[in-house]
């Protein structure tokens, strides 16, 4: 049995997919089902129940699954030993900006011998690596209840919204959703970021209009390029929108109650690395002085006082429209 072959089965029953396991592990899907049947005659047992429609895992792959984590956590435990170094393994969200720089420099202040590796990688993805303790912790926006899981509330990121440089919403110092009515709303497909979508969707609703479809999909980059020659309407964090710079497009907040997402900390629920403590007082020391940011004072040393195991959820803010990310899970 090879740790390899211990990961790629891992892969596969977090994807439940052997085509997106292979994307996700950057390698040709025959390597990784060649791997997977290895294992299972190593191991004499089926681990996936594989179909033209579905693959699920056996109860024999159920058993496996936990199993297989801890060893791979181990091996990076082992690793990590003999590197002869304390590294606190972190995964990060689009458009943290700011708020990242401000922890991490607040982390090497109090914990200076401690290395931070960043993993980027889709919020499902950051919150498996968590639960398999392959990362220690990460940032995650509006998430869902998870096994495994707590999540600690960090901050909040508001939106703003991106209209067309040369319409007359642009003049306006704050623009109200319903004047965007008649525009179509370009924005990611729900199954890449629900919370976002569900947030601008909802808050649609409640301003009396259903959004015209936009174009899905693409990159910001292409959508703001579309907004520019054209009449759409988008949402990107604050702080991101000041450093596009795109003369055609123009960046206005949402008048109030305005429109923002709550970001968390996802941590495994069993005991935290001695290396995450001085990250949470590095969080809260980061937040200090900021009013766009929520976060509980007892976060630091004792993180009982913090809501465990419940999502973040999306919800309008009377905050002002001040924070600094672009649109991500």
């Amino acid at each position: 049995m090879e740790l390899r072959q211990l990961s790629y089965f891992v892969t596969v029953a977090e994807e439940l997919h052997f085509g997106r396991a292979a994307e996700r592990l950057h390698i040709v899907q025959s390597a990784v089902s060649q791997q997977v049947r290895r294992l299972e005659r190593e191991l004499g047992a089926e681990l996936f129940d594989r179909s033209p429609r579905h693959v699920r895992l056996t109860a024999a792959g159920e058993r496996l699954l936990p199993e297989a984590r801890e060893v791979l956590a181990a091996a990076e435990r082992a690793r990590a030993a003999v590197r002869g170094r304390t590294t606190l393994r972190l995964g990060t969200s689009a458009g943290l900006g700011e708020h990242l720089d401000r922890v991490l420099g607040a982390f090497a202040e109090i914990a200076p011998g401690v290395a931070v590796e960043l993993v980027s990688a889709p919020s499902r993805d950051r919150l498996a690596q968590v639960v398999d303790g392959r990362l220690d912790a990460a940032f995650v926006r509006s998430p869902e209840p998870a096994p495994g899981l707590r999540f600690l509330p960090l901050w909040e990121d508001p939106l703003l919204v991106a209209v067309p440089a040369a319409h007359p919403l642009a003049g306006q110092d704050a623009i109200a959703l319903s004047e965007l009515a008649a525009l179509p709303l370009a924005l990611t497909a729900r199954r890449n970021n629900p919370a976002l979508v569900d947030l601008v969707v909802g808050a649609c609703h409640t301003a009396g209009f259903e959004p015209l479809p936009g174009p899905v999909g693409g990159s910001l980059q292409n959508t703001l390029a579309a907004i520019g020659l054209g009449s759409l309407w988008t949402v990107v964090y604050a702080a991101h929108a000041r450093l596009l710079h795109s003369p055609r497009v123009a960046f206005r907040p949402v008048r109030a109650p305005g429109l923002a997402l709550p970001t968390a900390l996802a941590v495994r629920a069993a005991p935290m690395p001695a290396t995450l403590e001085p990250f949470l007082k590095a969080c809260e020391a980061s937040m200090a002085g900021d009013a766009s940011m929520v976060c509980a004072s007892s976060m630091a040393g004792d993180a009982s006082p913090v809501t465990h195991g419940g999502p973040t959820t999306p919800r309008a803010t009377s905050n002002p429209v001040s924070s600094h990310h672009t649109p991500g899970p």
